[in-house]
């Protein structure tokens, strides 16, 4: 059945990796009939961890759906991998959440993850609720863990449920709302009454909930001051009213495990979480390229966005949220991003790995196609009538290079239609292929990302690989002018034999890779010959003499030199000028340039000595600092693009991961002399080995 868009509840599940996202998607399937056992991350038969990967590795790699009914309502839970790897996986859910719920465990508190989440969901303008789980588990802490977010995140987090104790253990959740307790009984939630010794708690905390709901609007506030009992109405709407403007983050608290606390859970997204009407005007684009403006309406004509794919033997299945109308299989709809027609075929609800099929899927609703050719993932999907292009999903850029090459000879094909399969369900990563270090460059968000990867094109595509450090392209220059270096090629056998005689000046060039001239006189080298000598500096410049690597920056001047009326020709030419360039570069005090980059990095102010020493150790050189948004501070600096192939990984260990940083080419430098002997020797041994 369609659901009604006012009955709908589109909840990303968010927060730190091992907090328990998955463990409470199985307890809320289970406990309201969606499945009839409860899985275990532990067992690998959980809905939302069923890819091999996911179960081998025991770690959410992928976003799923699982959608829940309760109470006459769908709630369309998302499931997110918390390790940061796998961001680009929370941006694609994030694009069609109307809230979300970020789940903490009782045993840590507030985590790196957990700070994440906050500012993601703050900066997307959704609402946020806390999940403290595994309360029952041996050194949890509820307080402890709502004191660690409240000092973190400040006086918005609100308790609704708090855990019901008996002899100093909580064995079930006390609603605040309707001021009603629950207890486990076998796979069963029971009410039981509320007891005595915390009637203190219950009221202290009711009185801080009342407060927030006064503060929502003046009416309320003077109701409060003249200490009048709020209706029920007055108090649903209340904190309704504070969740949507962010002033509320309510809390809810429970155990997977037991079941106490998951009904709880559902109860306050049904009653205070919002519709997607109620949160979301989407943004877009109309034919004209004009700025335009789409709104949730079951009445309108069709508008879908698709936010994730999911690529197998069979095809692609593509996910999508209806944005306005309704989708109805066989339908007809424009791809506005590739300007193609798409028949939508058998439309899906989707939960974890099984598909269920549906005649059409509602306003609000999150549903899902099988093989759409010409789709992606953020495409924008509507009636031809409508032709208007939704804002995608922003993925942060890669920052993590490895060099991919197949274990066996002739395995590069396979590896890179392989990772253009892999690229439609995970848009995260880039594949290059460096033309000028020969080698296959993929980059992603950390060596878990890559690692992944390379497990999957071997379990799906057989093909095994290797990964190492990704070469540097470096140059080479010139420092001074040299004049008159002779090169001179003479070749005698039966026959015509070779002659040619050039000499040449070599001059550094600014602004420019290559410039040739001359300035022969009386015709000592032919006119003919010209183009010769021009080809034969250039196809020498494609190796430097000190290390290999290209030669940029160099005006080479034609003199004079000698030629001979049978004997000499184009080759002998070409020859004399490669000559004279391997005389004459070694006397111009070659250098090798380095590509260096500019360099940003967002971190806490408590990080910012170790960034900066850090950066001294990689020969960066700090430009700037200056406060950035969240509190952090900005270091720009510029750096050698060889010194920052690993950097993802050690600004992860430094920062515990609440840094992040972007880098871009700029221009070419001269290496230090140290790093220039080292290179020098690496590219020797190179081609030893070669």
């Amino acid at each position: 059945m369609a659901y009604p868009i006012e009955k709908i509840r589109n909840v990303c599940l968010l927060g730190h990796g091992g907090d328990g996202k998955t463990s409470l998607v199985e307890s809320l399937l289970f406990r309201t009939g969606g499945t009839d056992r409860l899985g275990k991350v532990a067992d690998g038969n959980t809905v939302s961890d069923y890819d091999p990967e996911e179960i081998k590795r025991q770690i959410s790699i992928q976003t799923t759906l699982a959608p829940v009914e309760y109470e006459g309502h769908i709630l369309n839970f998302i499931d997110t991998p918390g390790y940061f790897d796998f961001d680009g996986e929370v941006a694609q859910a994030m694009r069609v959440a109307d809230c979300g719920v970020i789940v903490v465990t009782a045993k840590s508190g507030c985590a790196v993850g957990t700070e994440k989440a906050w500012k993601r969901l703050s900066k997307a303008g959704l609402p946020r609720f806390f999940y403290i789980s595994k309360i029952d588990e041996e050194n949890a802490d509820f307080e402890r863990a709502y004191n660690s977010l409240r000092d973190t995140f400040g006086i918005s987090v609100t308790p609704f449920i708090i855990p019901l104790m008996e002899g100093g253990k909580p064995v079930g959740v006390i609603n605040l709302i309707n001021q009603k307790a629950f207890k486990a009984d076998g796979n069963k939630t029971v009410e039981v009454p509320v007891p005595a010794e915390q009637a203190s708690e219950i009221e202290e905390l009711r009185g801080a909930l009342m407060e927030s709901v006064a503060e929502t609007s003046e009416e309320l506030m003077e109701k409060f001051f003249e200490g009048e009992e709020f209706t029920e109405q007055e108090l649903l709407s209340g904190l309704r009213a504070g969740i949507r403007d962010g002033s509320l983050a309510p809390v809810v608290c429970g155990s997977a495990f037991t079941g106490v606390g998951t009904m709880q859970l559902l109860y306050t997204l049904v009653h205070f979480a919002p519709n997607p009407a109620e949160v979301r005007v989407e943004k877009g684009v109309d034919a004209n390229g004009n700025d335009v403006e789409v709104k949730y309406d079951p009445n309108g004509k069709t508008v879908a966005l698709v936010f994730k794919t999911v690529a197998d033997q069979y095809g692609r299945f593509s996910f999508f949220k209806v944005i306005s109308g309704k989708v109805t299989a066989d339908m007809m709809l424009n791809n506005v991003n590739t300007e193609t027609q798409e028949k939508m075929g058998h439309i899906y609800i989707v939960k974890g790995k099984k598909n269920i099929e549906v005649k059409e899927i509602g306003c609000g609703d999150i549903g899902a196609v099988s093989k759409l050719n010409n789709t992606k993932t953020g495409d924008t999907l509507c009636d031809p009538s409508v032709n208007v292009k939704l804002q995608g999903i922003e993925f942060a850029e890669p920052c993590y290079s490895r060099a991919i090459s197949p274990k066996t000879k002739g395995g590069e094909e396979k590896i890179a239609s392989g990772l253009n399969r892999l690229k439609d369900e995970d848009p995260a990563f880039t594949l290059v292929n460096n033309v000028e270090t020969k080698q296959m460059v993929i980059s992603g968000a950390g060596d878990i990302h890559i690692d992944v990867l390379c497990s999957k094109l071997k379990s799906k595509f057989g093909v095994e690989v290797d990964l190492s450090a990704p070469k540097v392209a470096y140059r080479e220059t010139i420092r001074k002018k040299v004049t008159m270096i002779e090169g001179n090629h003479k070749k005698q056998s039966g026959g015509h034999g070779q002659y040619g005689n050039v000499k040449m000046n070599f001059e550094p060039l600014e602004g420019a890779d290559f410039e040739f001239a001359e300035e022969v006189f009386g015709g000592s080298v032919p006119k003919n010959f010209f183009p010769a000598v021009e080809k034969g500096i250039r196809e020498a410049m494609e190796h430097g003499v000190l290390a290999g690597f290209p030669m940029v920056g160099l005006k080479a001047t034609l003199m004079d030199g000698k030629y001979h009326e049978v004997d000499s020709n184009e080759l002998s030419f070409k020859m004399a000028a490669r000559l004279a360039y391997k005389a004459g570069i070694p006397q111009a005090s070659p250098v090798i340039l380095e590509p260096v980059g500019s360099l940003k990095v967002y971190v806490p102010d408590a990080y910012m000595g170790d960034i900066i020493g850090d950066l001294n150790k990689r020969r960066g050189r700090v430009m700037g600092m200056n406060p950035a948004e969240d509190g952090q501070q900005l270091v720009e600096a510029e750096i050698p693009m060889s010194e920052v192939a690993d950097y993802a990984i050690t600004l992860r260990s430094m920062t515990q991961g609440r840094g992040s940083f972007s880098v871009k080419f700029e221009r070419y430098e001269p290496v230090p002399a140290e790093v220039q002997e080292k290179i020098i020797a690496e590219a020797k041994f190179v081609d030893e080995e070669e």
